[in-house]
């Protein structure tokens, strides 16, 4: 007997899964497409750069001199490993501290804020840190003695103006670090630890730390009488020292506002008596101080709502 015979089913699905089809005498079975594949597991931890010991998250250290980087590094353990963020070469490994340990990726990327502010934002963008710091050398404006370390919690772009024939108008422009960087850093400071960490400090130096703001450009000032020493003097009052990247790493953090970024920086010279036989001198020294409160820093920083 013909059990379909006179029966017309319109797509009515069976317990099996199966859709018939048909009319008088016939009957089409269409089997139902088959569930989607899982997707791909997602990539196990140990492949990403910053896994290790500790619970902290990764940080990216960024130098823009030889000096800068070898004193990060003199900091830094195994396992080493490296990782190539649009040609730039980021050396791996661990900082060790008294509260955590932290992956850390180094690089030395060159002078000037723009490729500061380009590097930062292809980092964060690659690498996706807890943590960014810029660690580095600076010349003392006032205030301050070489070997001492500021921590910037303002940089001037003291470059942006305009000229006229016997006019310079300022419109100097200010990045800032985020409010729980600043905290932070403002603790490093107050508990007077961080000189312990100084690797071969140099004798009789006592380096303090300071969280000031400072001035940022592309011209090497190598005299306190220089026109531009005089504009720094006079339209970034608040300034303590004067480089050239702080304010493309803060602009680069600006445009990617995911995680903390913060400039350290060692006092190397002040802008009197500034000559290449006293850099050679103290521009190591003043790397190996800054070195040693950023880690110092890394070991105690914990992002916002962690």
């Amino acid at each position: 007997m013909n059990v379909n015979k006179g029966v017309t089913n319109h797509g009515h699905m069976n317990i099996d899964g199966v859709v018939s089809v048909g009319d008088d005498n016939t009957v089409t079975q269409h089997q139902a497409p088959p569930p989607p594949a899982d997707p791909p597991p997602a990539p196990e931890a140990e492949d990403r750069w910053d896994r290790g010991p500790g619970p902290a998250g990764g940080a990216v250290v960024i130098t823009a001199l030889e000096c800068e980087y070898r004193a990060v590094a003199e900091h830094m353990t195994g396992p080493f490993g490296e990782e190539s963020v649009s040609g730039t070469l980021y050396r791996t490994g661990t900082v060790r501290g008294a509260t955590r340990s932290r992956r850390v990726a180094l690089a030395q990327v060159g002078q000037g804020n723009v490729g500061a502010a380009v590097q930062v934002e292809r980092a964060r963008t690659a690498l996706n840190p807890e943590l960014i710091v810029f660690v580095g050398i600076a010349g003392g404006l006032k205030d301050v003695r070489i070997g001492d370390v500021v921590v910037a919690d303002a940089v001037y772009d003291y470059e942006s103006g305009k000229e006229e024939e016997d006019a310079y108008l300022p419109r100097m422009k200010t990045a800032a670090p985020s409010h729980a960087a600043v905290q932070r850093a403002m603790d490093t400071v107050f508990r007077q630890e961080w000189q312990e960490r100084i690797a071969d400090p140099a004798p009789g130096l006592r380096p303090r730390g300071f969280v000031k703001p400072i001035a940022a450009g592309g011209k090497l000032v190598a005299h306190e009488r220089a026109r531009t020493a005089e504009r720094i003097r006079a339209h970034c009052g608040g300034a303590v020292a004067l480089e050239m990247e702080g304010y493309g790493v803060l602009h680069g953090a600006y445009l990617n506002a995911d995680g903390a970024v913060v400039v350290v920086r060692g006092i190397s010279d002040m802008l009197t008596g500034k000559d290449a036989a006293s850099d050679e001198v103290w521009q190591p020294v003043a790397a190996r101080n800054a070195a040693a409160f950023a880690c110092a820093f890394m070991d105690l920083f914990t992002p916002e709502g962690s």
